[in-house]
């Protein structure tokens, strides 16, 4: 769907003679011109922080003392030490707002298929339960961030996209692709995803509100509706967003109840203040979610179908970040808690007990940088710590704790700190950008010795249409305390895994002509000590899953991107605005053994396609159609034993928009051939799926 593009300067033109008259949008060119960067339904490589969008005065030159005001570069931290878009030695993807708005999906779980470096595994819909991966990797092995805080469950990431926020809150999206190690520390095993809210800047000294609503509604009785308010008032703004949806869900148990149902409410806060010297930013969010999990955990040897899951999450938040002075401080405080019910027999407490589980993570970090004149040098630590609260998970606690709302106490759990400091330096020349640096780690689990993990970017521009990068990376991953600990109903655990670590070597070029855009990037991944769930189906009914350290996994990658821009290659046509198509390959060198089965590591996409067109009908009138395609290595056991292997399939959603300047209405469907297929096990997701919706903007 989305075009990847790597960050490359753009050419810039100004006409100074008439830059300030009301004439100068030369009508006499016979032509429409758009005084903007507009992305629509567009993934490009920015910012993995930050969007600059203060005016840059620029000097004035030998031929004109004019001074006009200038967008700043688009600002990127694919390092540490925050680039300008053209400096960037890194690659990362970002989805715009305006993408977001015109997406047919309805939760950033949905939203982040069409990138095609990423795996998006439905175990419900709608975002009920999904786990995200990244080139082949494990939904443990990416580090999830809001507005730049770590908030990873360290108990279990297939609940990490349990999100406070309503789709009307995001900013952009930002995916960078492979180990992050020296860039987001521990977790970011093979990427990350930054979810960003803030608009940083842009609304400092006006006062105002701003108010947007929006509800829907749609098949197997789904419901949506929510809003955000925000309000500027001088150097302070205030968001406050809700949401709240609910659906019937597409199947039933045996038994004849419907066991794929969900609802769930979220609530976010945020707040800016900014002056001359300082920004300050902060944030809390609450997400309450209950949803039938089917199958989700099933096995031959356990063959519920009517399993329940509820989870209630808590974010907050404090960041500052000075704006003068030869030395940059960003320091930054946090808080997450994690509360999860797990229903093996749904209200059936006396069959199977429910499992409890609570996290708290808690997390200061001090990010700072200073330019001199060999670049730009950055430093920095966090101190991160994970404390579990259990009925089933960890140690025996020495003092057990209740578990609010029912007669039982949280008996186990587990605690443990991880302390890390980076050191990176940016070289910055003509053309070309150097970044190399390394991050030291260490973990008080398991007595874990101070580790160093390095890396190094580098990015060449002989024009400004051609990129060429090429990137060393290496990273690390803790067990979570699921994969050390669950040892319930078929499931068995090992205490002792080893942490995972990851060395990457990537290379690739971007050509961009005009209204063409091009892009091939190749990957190698060494994976160490890689964390798993098998099964060995030759046991027949005594076999069990089992957590388990491979001890290497080789990965090769291909990722290929063509974009055409119909408004620049034919603008006397006003049918065709964009077309796509982006295309990954991954092979790994680890293939499964006879009668094995696996959850993850050796499951991955080894065939993406991703296709996207934006047509304009009328004038108010847009369609969006996007194409995937997926080949999917590995397989699945069915109630009987037997391993299945995963079948390619194909998916065509559509999204038909009528757009005013204060409201638009909105028509979309997923799924549009009603294909039946597996992303998970024994979870068949949901045929066709239609939707209706309005949104106003007050």
């Amino acid at each position: 769907m989305y075009k990847p593009t790597f960050n490359i300067r753009r050419q810039v033109l100004v006409f100074r003679h008439f830059g300030n008259k009301g004439y100068s949008l030369f009508a006499c060119l016979g032509r429409e011109v758009v005084c903007s960067v507009l992305s629509v339904a567009t993934l490009t490589y920015a910012s993995a922080e930050s969007v600059a969008t203060d005016p840059v005065v620029t000097d004035s030159t030998a031929t004109t003392t004019a001074r006009e005001m200038m967008l700043e570069e688009v600002g990127v931290t694919g390092s540490r030490a925050p680039l300008t878009r053209s400096q960037a030695a890194r690659m990362v993807t970002v989805l715009e707002r305006a993408d977001i708005q015109q997406a047919p999906v309805q939760s950033v779980n949905d939203l982040l298929k069409y990138a095609v470096g990423v795996d998006v595994r439905q175990r419900g819909p709608i975002g009920a339960q999904t786990d995200i991966s990244i080139r082949g990797g494990t939904q443990d092995q990416i580090i999830l961030l809001l507005n730049g805080i770590n908030i990873c469950d360290p108990q279990t990431g297939h609940n990490a996209m349990d999100l406070p926020i309503d789709l009307s809150e995001i900013v952009r999206i930002e995916v960078l692709e492979g180990p992050a190690g020296r860039i987001y520390g521990t977790s970011s095993l093979v990427g990350a995803i930054n979810i960003v809210t803030v608009e940083k800047g842009q609304e400092a000294g006006k006062t105002g509100r701003d108010i947007c609503l929006h509800t829907e509604g749609g098949s197997y009785g789904y419901g949506n509706v929510g809003g955000r308010f925000k309000l500027y008032t001088g150097r302070f703004q205030n968001s406050v967003s809700a949401n709240y949806s609910r659906s019937d869900g597409y199947s039933r148990s045996a038994a004849g109840s419907l066991n794929t149902d969900f609802s769930g409410a979220k609530a976010f806060y945020q707040g800016q203040y900014e002056d001359q010297d300082v920004r300050l930013n902060w944030h809390l969010g609450i997400a309450d979610k209950g949803w039938g999990s089917s199958t989700f955990y099933a096995s031959p040897k356990w063959k519920a179908d009517d399993q329940y899951e509820h989870t209630t999450k808590l974010y907050s938040a404090i960041q500052g970040e000075t704006k003068h002075g030869r030395l940059h401080f960003a320091p930054s405080i946090y808080w997450n808690q994690n509360s999860d019910r797990y229903e093996g027999y749904r209200g059936q407490a006396e069959k199977m007990k429910y499992n409890y589980n609570r996290t708290d993570v808690y997390g200061v970090n001090l990010s700072s940088y200073f330019d001199w004149t060999a670049g730009r040098t950055a430093f920095g630590a966090e101190l991160r710590n994970e404390d579990l609260v259990s009925g089933n998970l960890g140690e025996p606690l020495s003092q057990t704790h209740h578990i609010k709302g029912t007669d039982r106490d949280y008996t186990l759990g587990l605690n443990r700190t991880n302390i890390s400091g980076y050191l990176e330096h940016n070289l910055l020349l003509s053309g070309f950008t150097l970044s190399a640096g390394l991050v030291a780690v260490k973990n008080t689990w398991s007595n874990m010795n101070v580790t160093i993990y390095p890396g190094v970017d580098l990015s060449y521009r002989p024009s400004r249409r051609w990129t060429i990068h090429a990137s060393y990376n290496t990273s690390l991953r803790m067990p979570s305390f699921t994969e050390m600990y669950y040892k319930l109903q078929g499931y068995s655990a090992d205490p002792h895994l080893k942490p995972e670590e990851m060395q990457a070597l990537e290379g690739g070029v971007n050509f961009s002509p005009f209204g063409l855009s091009l892009s091939l990037t190749g990957w190698y991944h060494h994976g160490k000590n890689m964390i798993d769930w098998i099964m060995d189906t030759s046991k027949g009914d005594e076999a069990v899953w089992q957590s388990v350290n491979h001890t290497k996994i080789n990965s090769i990658g291909v990722e290929a991107s063509a974009a055409l821009n119909f408004r620049e290659l034919l603008p006397a046509q006003r049918l065709l605005r964009t077309v796509r198509v982006n295309y990954s390959y991954i092979h790994q060198d680890k293939e499964q053994e006879p009668g094995i089965v696996s959850q993850y590591a050796l499951e991955y996409l080894r065939h993406k396609l991703v296709a996207n067109a934006q047509l304009q009908l009328i004038k108010h009138l847009s369609l969006g159609l996007d194409f995937r395609w997926q080949d999917r290595v590995g397989s699945y056991t069915d109630f009987d034993g037997n391993p299945c292997d995963y079948k390619p399939y194909a998916l065509l959603d559509a999204r038909l928009t009528w757009q005013q300047t204060k409201w638009k209405a909105y028509l979309e469907a997923n799924n549009v051939f009603d294909t039946r297929y597996h992303d998970y096990g024994l979870v068949e997701q949901p045929g066709r799926w239609i939707i209706a919706g309005i949104s106003l903007h007050l």
